[in-house]
């Protein structure tokens, strides 16, 4: 087996781990190496053809491969060493790392490993969507994938599942490829997406159908025809059958955690990503975690920016600025309509190092269960320590300053907390 060391290993070569492992070859970080299982780099965005991307980057829109290109190529410029076409296939105590490819099996040593391999999108099987095994189900990502990349029609007039902005996406490269969606569905009474992101199907001419949930695939070799549930409001008590040759099962995003599910680093069970604190480091303080594995799902440039922020805690870890290990506490959601939030945990510093050590998530982010108003706050016992009133719709983020680290060490306990607005308590 061969050997080998790096001074940071970063999975994942996805806006948010070209951004970071750019700014830590632009601070002087020697030894860069950045890892990806395709054999490009790219992450989601060069799947896809359209726009908007890059505007928080480079002040210009561009498509998504074009934003990729550029993300690559500013991290190489930097002296990133990248490699692509290698599996991560086990993290270990210490940052040992090791590594498939065609080379064959690799142990890589690094003083500092960076997880950022992204999310991805529910799939049927999970959804227990029943019906035939037939050709032309696949998730927006293969979908991309075959448009873009491998220049291939999977269907014609396929059925779009699912209303969250990755579902516009799908509903954009199918008119991309002159793909006519029979209809786009959610089982929700509104769009997950902006509000004003309903306006884009019937501008397509494709139909928009809200309160209407995938009961049942049919087809042979092929799909060709659904049954869908269109709800007590559309007036019909049973299923509906709709002609099409395809179905796109977009959104419902989850993190792509497979090697932190099997390794020593802790799972927040909320999330579904690698428990972190404020700095973004993991249970093993050798790791650190950002981007969509963390948070499924947020924009490319959220994640370019979080890579960033990330970057500067990391420089700070590696020049002895950060403690390896300090006082931790843990923040209890105490609301059911909470769903998940990130960081889990806070890390107290001592007093001489708690102003040299740049803070990668200077507030909460948190996702609800369901859309909701009310006031969300940070508590410590019966003290307020930060708190806003909210109005939030489901899979939105949501975000709560952290207090001052000075205030934070002070607390014997954290809760987050949400109140519903009295009107939807009674």
């Amino acid at each position: 087996m061969k050997n080998s060391h790096c001074r940071v290993a970063i999975v994942g070569a996805g806006p948010s781990g070209l951004a970071l492992a750019g700014e830590l070859a632009s601070a002087g970080i020697d030894g860069v190496v950045l890892l990806e299982r395709e054999s490009e780099a790219g992450g989601i965005p060069r799947h896809c053809g359209h726009s908007p991307y890059g505007m928080r980057e480079f002040r210009r829109i561009l498509s998504g491969p074009e934003y990729a290109r550029r993300l690559v190529d500013r991290a190489q410029r930097c002296g990133v060493v990248l490699r692509t076409a290698v599996t991560v296939t086990e993290i270990e105590a210490g940052g040992s790392l090791l590594l498939s490819s065609a080379a064959g099996i690799e142990r890589l040593q690094a003083d500092r490993v960076v997880l950022c391999t992204g999310n991805r999108e529910t799939p049927r099987a999970p959804r227990l969507v029943s019906g035939s095994r037939a050709l032309g189900i696949v998730t927006t990502g293969a979908l991309q994938s075959m448009l873009y990349l491998k220049r291939r029609l999977p269907f014609a007039r396929p059925l779009i599942v699912g209303s969250e902005l990755v579902s516009f996406s799908a509903l954009l490269s199918c008119r991309h490829a002159g793909i006519k969606p029979v209809a786009m569905i959610e089982a929700r009474p509104q769009v997950t997406a902006w509000r004003v992101a309903s306006l884009l199907p019937p501008l397509l001419g494709t139909r928009l159908w809200l309160n209407t949930s995938l009961r049942e695939i049919h087809g042979d070799d092929r799909v060709s025809s659904v049954d869908v549930d269109v709800g007590a409001d559309r007036g019909a008590d049973e299923p509906m059958t709709l002609d099409c040759d395809g179905v796109v099962f977009s959104g419902c995003f989850v993190s792509e955690s497979s090697l932190v599910k099997v390794s020593h680093l802790e799972l927040d069970r909320a999330s579904g990503g690698p428990s972190i604190d404020q700095y973004g480091r993991c249970s093993d303080p050798d790791y650190f975690s950002c981007g969509n594995q963390l948070h499924p799902v947020d924009t490319a440039g959220w994640c370019w920016a979080e890579g960033r922020n990330t970057a500067a805690s990391l420089v700070a870890s590696l020049d002895g600025r950060l403690l390896a290990a300090g006082r931790s506490l843990a923040i209890k959601g105490a609301s059911p309509m909470i769903r998940y939030f990130t960081p889990q945990r806070i890390t107290m510093m001592e007093p001489a190092y708690s102003n040299k050590a740049p803070t990668a998530h200077r507030q909460l982010q948190v996702r609800l269960a369901q859309d909701a108003r009310g006031r969300l706050s940070l508590r410590d016992g019966e003290h307020e320590l930060s708190g806003r009133n909210i109005s939030a719709r489901r899979e939105r983020r949501v975000l709560l300053p952290l207090p001052p680290l000075a205030r934070l060490q002070q607390c014997r306990s954290l809760s987050l907390e949400f109140e519903p607005a009295q009107a939807e308590q009674r």
